[in-house]
């Protein structure tokens, strides 16, 4: 089952802030878990109250079935061990190391969840002020590795570790006008790339981190990574009309770079067809095409996962590593695909 949506969910005094840049994201994302994830434990999810004599206020809260930590809203979606962040002008997607469901007190989603929602909390906080400040992600990314060890710390202890990958949405001023400017920070095997479909052009990628074949960098319990010594930040010149996509291990383990360029390309051109033959003007159909983007790219790496014959990068890779090996990789494919605009006005 692929579950979608455009943006993932924000808290009311979050929708409330006006934005101060320039550019935003036209956003899409789809999900396919390879096994159903599993629930956030207390605090981070209240349970059901248990009779009708609990307090109301419980009774109320019980009815809610989002996440919270420190009385914030969990920012982000959870997808298996993946989780994703879909935002006006941060994407982000994260991998949590599925292991820990073998381990006592281990739960990587809660990991790759809570790292994605303190970061996107910090980029919100900064953008509240001045946008002429430079952002730091990587800073960002280290207070909310400090903050999900203090939230997963006794007494309510929980084991993971996760990657991460995100995309920030800025600008710089180039007389006469200003143009979009992109921060990617990455530490792991997860994946941003940015397509120009127009010339079928990779702008940019960033680079896997491993320690060793299928152990990536990581953050979390028992891992010697950080933010701030292993984290990886690169600022992209991007157009508008480039294609930002931010993926797990499940699309860049089974499907090639071409095909993911190739793929963004079809799904663009197909609804941008479609469009026309309606009389829709496309460009108001963005949201609809970030959305097909993302569907498409997650069958694809589907269909190729769930293959035992297909060639696929993991494949070679292991290969490459001495193993004997055929088909694709299976686990959970998460993939957030956003458009670079200009608002109006």
């Amino acid at each position: 089952m692929i579950s979608e949506g455009t943006k993932t969910p924000l808290p009311k005094p979050a929708l409330r802030q006006k934005p101060k840049s320039p550019f935003y994201f036209d956003t899409g994302y789809a999900l396919y878990a390879k096994r159903p994830s599993r629930p956030f434990p207390p605090p981070f999810l209240s349970m059901p109250s248990g009779s009708f004599s609990d307090p109301l206020s419980t009774h109320n809260r019980s009815r809610d079935r989002r996440s919270y930590v420190n009385g914030e809203m969990i920012r982000g979606i959870t997808n298996g061990d993946d989780a994703v962040l879909v935002g006006e002008n941060f994407i982000g997607a994260n991998d949590g190391v599925g292991a820990w469901a073998q381990k006592p007190r281990g739960h990587a989603a809660l990991w790759s969840r809570l790292i994605l929602h303190f970061w996107a909390l910090e980029v919100e906080r900064d953008s509240t002020t001045s946008t002429s400040l430079e952002p730091n992600p990587v800073a960002y990314l280290q207070t909310a590795y400090e903050h999900t060890l203090e939230a997963t710390a006794a007494p309510n202890e929980w084991k993971g570790t996760t990657t991460a990958c995100g995309a920030l949405l800025h600008h710089v001023h180039e007389a006469p006008s200003i143009e979009p400017l992109l921060y990617v920070t990455n530490l792991g095997d997860s994946q941003v790339m940015v397509v120009r479909p127009k010339t079928k052009e990779i702008v940019y990628k960033t680079t896997e981190q491993w320690h060793w074949f299928d152990c990536p960098r990581q953050l979390g319990t028992n891992s010697p990574d950080t933010p701030q010594a292993n984290a990886v930040m690169d600022k992209i010149k991007i157009r508008e009309g480039d294609v930002v996509l931010a993926m797990s291990d499940g699309v860049v383990d089974n499907l090639w770079e071409h095909e993911v360029v190739q793929n963004v390309h079809e799904s663009m051109q197909k609804v941008g067809d479609k469009k026309q033959n309606e009389g829709t003007h496309v460009a108001q159909e963005a949201d609809g095409r970030m959305l097909d983007v993302a569907k498409e790219l997650v069958k694809a790496a589907r269909n190729i996962a769930e293959d035992p014959y297909a060639e696929s990068p993991f494949m070679e890779r292991a290969v490459e590593e001495g193993l004997a090996m055929e088909g694709g990789k299976l686990d959970d494919i998460s993939v957030v695909a956003a458009l670079c605009r200009r608002r109006k006005g």
